[in-house]
């Protein structure tokens, strides 16, 4: 089969070979057709070839880079995580203004009350959604957080400073580059998120016995590891350039928790060693849970539908919100409308605030230099000014957006 793939595609060499789940599934064979990474589809039986497709062109290749990326690159990530980063500060903020103290009824916090006129219907349509959804919502955008190019490296960096950083990562962050490998660091829905490739380090893949895969293939099929499982040939290993004879074999699931990682002997077929999700590092196995919980494959279609759910949920959150602003506005003005207290300054606000500008720095870096453009630019144009709600430099503002938020 891999043989068949290989003629297929001449001066192509072999990347990885997926276990079929069943044996009338079309065999995958991912070759290196001049440094990208191709997927070839076999016939099991009479191995003609099905169908083939770059892995960079796959239907599933373009969501991830559309949802990560915007098919922007890196700029594309950051205002992703832009994004991401002002959402986990607004419900986290929303929920503190927001928070019942002294309630004696459930009506405006658990269920909306859907008597009480217009006003409090969206009022509460906003609050109680914003309950209902914020927590799962939060887990959301805090798991998406590792991928974002910004955060990944930053992440990246306190672990190397703090001695935790693994020597593989099992997740990328920021633009995918076009794959180069195939095997379990690019296989799967969301191919992409390993390390950098053999021929990235600078090495040529060696030539190697492909009789081995049928050795490990019947040693690795018993196994029932979770699918996808994919067979590598072994590669250049550090920048000497030294090989050593290892093949690999591994279970890339898109629920990580059931992942596996087997070092393979090529000549017997048996098992040299067997590294599991437990093994790893904490941060890994958080992170590699709230990815699988990201991408709806935790436990199921209930953690689908909950995922709907939120989405459906903010939503509506942010119809609200733009509702009750409608409502409340002050006519020609964009800005957010007058309240009916006194601002009043919050020790925990600010506290907050500054807590999420350290642990989101991209976050706090774009709330910096909006406070300094507002200061030194927009409330100096007395048009612009007007247009947005804001008061002159020379006074004292009469409210603030969190304190509108809160009315």
């Amino acid at each position: 089969q891999i043989t068949a793939a290989l003629a297929a595609f001449p001066g192509s060499s072999f990347q990885a070979y997926e276990l079929p789940q069943d044996d009338s599934d079309a065999v995958r064979v991912i070759v290196d057709r001049g440094g990208e990474a191709t997927r070839v589809y076999v016939h099991p039986q009479s191995l003609m070839i099905l169908h083939s497709v770059a892995e960079g062109d796959r239907l599933m290749r373009w969501i991830f880079r559309i949802h990560g990326e915007l098919l922007m690159g890196n700029r594309g990530s950051a205002i992703v995580e832009l994004a991401s980063s002002w959402a986990i500060v607004m419900i986290a903020t929303g929920l503190f203004l927001w928070w019942p103290r002294g309630a004696s009824r459930l009506g405006g916090i658990i269920y909306p009350r859907l008597r009480n006129g217009p006003r409090v219907f969206w009022r509460d349509i906003h609050s109680v959604t914003g309950l209902w959804v914020s927590g799962f919502a939060l887990v959301l955008l805090l798991s998406g957080l590792p991928w974002a190019k910004f955060w990944g490296d930053y992440l990246r960096n306190v672990r190397r400073l703090t001695g935790t950083a693994a020597v593989r990562q099992d997740w990328t962050n920021g633009a995918l580059p076009r794959p180069v490998r195939g095997g379990g660091r690019e296989a799967g829905e969301h191919a992409g998120h390993g390390t950098a490739s053999d021929r990235e380090r600078g090495g040529a893949r060696p030539e190697v016995d492909l009789t081995a895969v049928d050795r490990i293939v019947a040693t690795v099929g018993p196994l029932g590891l979770a699918p996808p499982v994919v067979i590598g040939p072994p590669g250049v290993r550090g920048v000497d350039g030294k090989t050593n004879d290892a093949w690999s074999a591994k279970s890339v699931a898109a629920n990580r928790p059931l992942r596996v990682d087997l070092v393979m002997d090529p000549a017997t077929g048996a098992i040299r060693s067997r590294s599991e999700f437990r093994d790893r590092h904490v941060i890994d196995r958080v992170v590699g849970t709230g990815i699988a919980l990201h991408e709806g494959r935790l436990f199921g279609w209930p953690n689908q539908l909950l995922g709907l759910l939120t989405a459906a949920g903010l939503i509506l959150l942010s119809v609200g919100a733009v509702v009750l602003w409608w409502r409340r506005r002050t006519p020609g003005v964009l800005g957010a409308p007058r309240v009916l207290v006194p601002a009043k300054f919050s020790f925990g606000v600010l506290a907050l605030v500054v807590a999420f500008g350290v642990y989101l720095p991209l976050f706090g870096a774009s709330l910096l230099l909006i406070l300094i453009v507002e200061l030194l630019v927009l409330r100096r144009i007395p048009p612009v000014r007007d247009w947005l709600g804001l008061q002159p430099v020379a006074s004292q503002p009469a409210e603030s957006p969190m304190e509108a938020a809160a009315d």
